[in-house]
């Protein structure tokens, strides 16, 4: 519920604080004197549009700021929050500000937000019917959630919500198949001519670096073979070699053994390991002569190898290093061409199960909502006798949905319907032309719903319009059965309708050197009296009027 409301700088209002109860609440005042401004002060705090021309002459800016209270900690709003990371809490705090220049800024519990996202988050806050008449109950596209609200019967629509979520999954399989299929078919000879010509050149992984390795190998030989001989001729020269002067090294160290009972035995072991070595490497190198070789021809089969892949990635717009990759995914093709028609009608046949199942969750769920609709439709025509409606009919039409239209609430479209005469041929809601029956068809549908709706306050603009006597008593008692379980807001010029408030607040203006402001003032019961008795009998307010206002207020 919206617990305060402090506007600063909008049009006639110069500042303004509200603190607000829950239950039912009257703004009363004489025309012109800025009640719409109030409700276009908390359009700003619910995401409708800002325009410079609302600020007030003089100001640089104009701010508006709400504290709302949330019941529901894990409802629909408590969702959006966490879809967006703002800071969710029992209390939350919109704020709104606009700039000469045009430049506004919107924050949520200090968070800035959105415009869009505003108005997403207003929608779980605040109903106005009135002035924005194409939120809530007009809207057709709410009737369905509407209805599904009040019938609860969440497991179902839950369990339909899975299956169609499993139908639409087994759909998307089936047509990549097909695509996939089709695609592979189309290029069938074009794909066994690529297979060819892999096999043919079979490439393999880190191909290319060992080809490159092996090139800058034989392109250097000359120089290769040139500095193993050397190195070989160190370790075997006959004059002087490693060897020999190992061997020489390793007796004269021996013969110093013999003299000292082996105690350089160390030294020796050490000569002894370094003649093995450097047999070993004298091997390993001639070894490696061996292997290099000096033939341009073999240099040339290396070149026209790398050639050959190069060319063959080019083709397939891809790197040598990925081709061995290109090659297995040709293979897979193939594979899924050649098993394609198997796979394809297993999953039509999955698909198929999806949407038997789909079918029976939907089917479920529509049975509920026709049985919800027949209790719904027998509430709201309850209701509407008190409101001096006895001759209107209301009903719930349930159609169903083109298959292209299905989707997770399953295949109807609901639309709250009314014939407002007899023999008049039923409209939408939105279509009614009389403002009053149009408020009177909106009172009667708030207090059927009042126990399952999320939003927690509603403001009712004008809801005395085309209505008086008896009638706008019907009305002021529904609004404050409404209240019992909602906070409302309503702007009214009815007596009768301000008879029921909880609280009463009355607009008025005033003007000082030229310049109006509006106010906003808590009546108390004295007040309250005198204000319906001016509401009863004009700016003169009589005695009998005074007498009236007791008898409505104690009614």
């Amino acid at each position: 519920m919206l617990k305060s409301l402090s506007i600063r700088n909008v049009i006639l209002i110069d500042k303004l604080d509200l603190d607000l109860q829950d239950g039912f609440t009257v703004l009363s005042g004489e025309t012109g004197a800025g009640k719409s401004i109030l409700l276009d002060s908390l359009g700003l705090l619910l995401g409708q549009r800002a325009e410079v021309s609302m600020i007030r002459q003089g100001c640089e800016k104009l701010s508006v700021s709400g504290c709302f209270e949330i019941k529901n900690s894990d409802g629909g709003l408590a969702r959006l929050c966490a879809e967006h990371d703002l800071d969710f809490e029992s209390e939350i705090i919109i704020s709104r500000s606009l700039s000469q220049d045009g430049r506004g800024k919107i924050f949520f519990n200090d968070q800035p937000i959105t415009q869009k996202l505003l108005k997403e988050i207003g929608a779980y806050l605040v109903e106005i019917h009135g002035q924005f008449d194409n939120q809530g109950l007009l809207n057709t596209a709410t009737h369905l959630s509407v209805l599904d609200a009040y019938g609860n019967y969440a497991k179902k629509l839950e369990e339909l919500k899975q299956a169609h979520a499993h139908y639409k999954d087994a759909a998307k399989k089936r047509r990549d198949a097909e695509q996939e299929l089709e695609k592979a078919q189309a290029e069938e000879e074009n794909l066994r001519h690529w297979l060819n010509e892999f096999a043919a050149i079979k490439p393999r992984e880190n191909e290319v670096a060992e080809l490159e390795q092996k090139r800058r190998c034989l392109m250097n030989s000359e120089k290769i073979v040139e500095n193993f001989d050397a190195a070989y001729k160190a370790l075997n020269n006959q004059v002087q070699s490693v060897h020999n002067a190992l061997r020489q090294a390793q007796a004269a160290v021996a013969r110093v053994n013999s003299m000292t009972e082996d105690k350089y035995a160390g030294i020796y072991e050490i000569l002894d390991t370094a003649l093995v070595n450097a047999a070993e490497a004298s091997d390993e190198i001639e070894s490696a002569l061996g292997e290099v070789n000096l033939s341009q021809n073999e240099i040339d089969v290396v070149e026209e190898r790398l050639f050959i892949l190069k060319d063959l990635a080019r083709k397939h717009h891809t790197t040598v290093e990925d081709l061995p990759l290109i090659w297995q995914n040709l293979e897979d093709s193939l594979q899924r061409l050649e098993h394609g028609t198997e796979d394809l009608h297993a999953l039509q046949q999955a698909e198929k199960q999806a949407r038997r199942d789909y079918m029976d969750k939907a089917d479920a769920v529509h049975d509920e909502r026709l049985a919800a609709a027949l209790r719904f439709d027998k509430s709201i025509m309850a209701e509407l006798p008190s409101l001096k409606m006895e001759k209107a009919v209301f009903k719930t039409q349930i159609a169903a949905r083109d298959e292209n239209l299905w989707n997770e609430t399953g295949y109807d479209d609901v639309c709250f319907m009314v014939s407002t005469n007899p023999g008049t041929p039923f409209g939408s809601l939105s279509k009614i032309a009389s403002g009053g029956e149009l408020a009177r068809f909106m009172l009667a549908l708030k207090v059927v719903l009042g126990q399952t709706g999320s939003v927690e306050t509603m403001v009712f603009d004008e809801v005395d319009t085309g209505i008086g006597g008896a009638t706008a008593q019907a009305v002021g008692d529904k609004l404050a059965r409404l209240g019992d379980v909602k906070q409302v807001l309503v702007v009214t010029h009815s007596p009768q309708v301000a008879a029921y408030s909880r609280q009463h607040y009355k607009v008025e203006k005033y003007s000082t050197d030229g310049v109006t402001t509006t106010t906003l003032r808590l009546l108390g019961k004295q007040e309250k009296q005198e204000e319906i008795a001016r509401m009863l009998s004009g700016e003169v307010i009589s005695d009998e009027a005074r007498a009236a206002a007791r008898v409505l207020i104690g009614a």
